[in-house]
């Protein structure tokens, strides 16, 4: 299978900067030219991999302030 989408980009799960343009990223980045209901689901399906970017990063962030 070929992936639809692929990028050189490596995002850093601990930099705030790589995370929060990864939730603020609109879906429709993802699913360009797509209808709207399409580009719902996909929303529905990136809330839950944002929220745990979001809580990696946080987790790192914590980590690194004990450290």
């Amino acid at each position: 299978m070929v992936p639809v989408y692929s990028s050189a980009i490596a995002p850093d799960p601990h930099n705030a900067r790589d995370v929060l343009a990864f939730v603020f990223c609109p879906p429709g980045a993802f699913v360009p030219g797509t209808s709207a209901d399409e580009t719902e689901a996909v929303a529905e399906l990136m809330a839950p991999a944002k929220a745990e970017a979001v809580r990696r990063w946080y987790q790192a962030y914590l980590t690194s302030l004990r450290n």
